[in-house]
C-alpha cells in the first residue's frame, strides 16, 4: 500500500466527528475543574477569565432560555386549554340561541293559527303539523299527524297562515294526506267578497313560482270588482265551507267572450313554509245538512 502524501497547497481539515469529541473532552473537564478546583486564583485565574467564566456564562444563558421557555410551554398549554372550554361555550350558546329561534318561529306561527281559528270561531277545528310534503319548492300535496282515530275525514277543510290550505284527500289512523289549493288538478269554487261574484279558481305549480294562481269564468259586468278585492270559497262550492279567504285579485283580464274575465289572485297562504295547519271538524255536506 502506497504512503499518503499531503500535495502542496492542501489545507488541513479535521473530521467533523473527530472535532465534536474533542469539544465534547474539553467542556467536561472544564465543568470538572470549575467543580472541583479553585481556579480563580493564582496563575490559572487568567486562563478562567477567558475560558470557564465565558463557558458558564453560556450554560446559565442556556439555563434561563430553558427556564422560559418551559414556562411559555406551560402558559401555552393553559391558553390551549381556556381556548377549548371557550370554544365549548360558544358551542352551547349557538345551540341555545338556535333553540330560542325556533321557538319563537313556533310561537309566532301558533300565534297566527290562534288568531285564524279566531277569526273562524264558528268552526271546530284541531290542530296539526306537517310530517312529509311531496317533491318540490311548495307545499301543494304534504301529509300531517293526525288522522281518524282524532276526528279526520276525507274532504275536511285545512287552513294556515291567513286562509284556506286545500282539503283533505287520505287518512289513515294517525295521519292523514292534503292537497292543496296550489296543485295542478285543483279547482275551487270562489267569490269575491265584496260583490258575490263568482268565480273559479284554479291551481298552477307553474305560475305559483311567480306567487300567484289564476281564476277564470268570474262575471262582472258592472266592473266592480278591482285588484286587490277579497277572494273566498263560495256558498255553491262542494268541497270547501264558504267564507273561507283564498287570496286577492292582483290582476283583472277581459275574456275573448267580452262576457267573463280571468286573471290571478295572489294566495293569502305562504305555501313555501309551512309547518303547523288548522283542520275543520265538519264537512260541507254535514254543514248543509
Amino acid at each position: 500500500m502506497s504512503p499518503v502524501v499531503k500535495r502542496k497547497g492542501e489545507k488541513f481539515t479535521l473530521p467533523s466527528k473527530y472535532l465534536l469529541f474533542i469539544l465534547t473532552i474539553l467542556c467536561t473537564g472544564m465543568v470538572l475543574l470549575t467543580f472541583n478546583t479553585n481556579i480563580f486564583s493564582g496563575p490559572l485565574s487568567m486562563i478562567a477569565g477567558y475560558t470557564v467564566v465565558p463557558f458558564e456564562e453560556g450554560i446559565s444563558a442556556v439555563g434561563s432560555f430553558l427556564s422560559n421557555r418551559s414556562e411559555e410551554l406551560g402558559q401555552i398549554k393553559e391558553l390551549i386549554a381556556e381556548n377549548e372550554a371557550l370554544k365549548e361555550q360558544v358551542d352551547e350558546l349557538t345551540i341555545e340561541n338556535t333553540r330560542l329561534q325556533q321557538d319563537r318561529y313556533e310561537l309566532t306561527n301558533l300565534r297566527e293559527l290562534y288568531k285564524l281559528d279566531s277569526q273562524y270561531d264558528e268552526y271546530e277545528k284541531i290542530g296539526a303539523r306537517i310530517i312529509a310534503r311531496d317533491s318540490g319548492n311548495w307545499f301543494y300535496s304534504f301529509v300531517i299527524n293526525k288522522g281518524s282515530n282524532d276526528g279526520l275525514e276525507v274532504d275536511m277543510n285545512v287552513m294556515a297562515g291567513s286562509g284556506l290550505v286545500g282539503r283533505i284527500v287520505d287518512v289513515g289512523p294517525n295521519w292523514a294526506k292534503v292537497k292543496s289549493i296550489i296543485a295542478d288538478d285543483s279547482n275551487v269554487s270562489a267569490m269575491v267578497l265584496s260583490s258575490s261574484d263568482n268565480m273559479i279558481v284554479s291551481g298552477d305549480l307553474k305560475l305559483y313560482a311567480s306567487g300567484v294562481i289564476s281564476f277564470e269564468q268570474l262575471v262582472d259586468s258592472d266592473d266592480k270588482v278591482v285588484e286587490g278585492d277579497k277572494i273566498v270559497t263560495s256558498n255553491i262550492s262542494d268541497k270547501y265551507l264558504p267564507g273561507i279567504l283564498i287570496g286577492y285579485i292582483s290582476t283583472i283580464n277581459q275574456d275573448a267572450n267580452n262576457l267573463t274575465k280571468s286573471g290571478y289572485i295572489t294566495p293569502a297562504v305562504d305555501f313555501e313554509h309551512l309547518e303547523e295547519v288548522l283542520v275543520i271538524l265538519e264537512q260541507k255536506q254535514t254543514v248543509e245538512e
